[in-house]
């Protein structure tokens, strides 16, 4: 059950940094490039497991699946191209709606390892685990579209 602690803390690390920075020099900075970074070392760390757990990853997926280790490598891919669209502020938006998409559409493979006690991280333990696994999810999808995809406030001025 640590794998979600670490994610987490990758996901805020950058963010709280920033912000304990702020507060000792007493300068203002800008929320969204750190929580970008954050992105960035989550996406990295988590696409990690496709290549170094190839197999065990592919278990998370239903036999019926067609080429399950090649779909675990490509959304493996997937993640550091994520990881680096998020490195570039032009790209956050369009990276931002990507990994919404994706964490949407791999969350049914995280219930079905669950359901059925793959040994891959904490879904072993069963379905107790998505009591973790859901909301970190929530968590996230609501961190990338916080950060990401909405527009900021100051963004939102009135026009002349």
């Amino acid at each position: 059950m640590t794998t979600p602690i670490i994610m987490v803390l990758l996901m805020i690390a950058p963010l709280l940094l920033m912000n304990i920075a702020s507060r000792i020099t007493h300068q203002p900075y800008n929320v969204y490039p750190p929580a970008a970074v954050g992105l960035v070392l989550l996406f990295s760390f988590t696409s990690i497991g496709h290549f170094r757990q190839t197999e065990l990853m592919a278990q998370m997926l239903p036999a019926w699946v067609p080429q399950r280790t090649l779909i675990v490598y490509l959304t493996g891919a997937l993640e550091l191209a994520i990881a680096a669209g998020f490195l570039l502020p032009p790209a956050r938006r369009l990276t931002g709606w990507v990994a919404a998409a994706m964490l949407v559409i791999l969350l049914p493979a995280n219930i079905y390892a669950a359901f059925n006690h793959v040994p891959m991280g904490a879904h072993a333990s069963g379905p107790r685990y998505l009591l973790v696994r859901a909301p970190l999810q929530l968590f996230m999808f609501v961190w990338v579209y916080w950060f990401t995809i909405r527009t900021p406030p100051t963004a939102l001025s009135a026009a002349p």
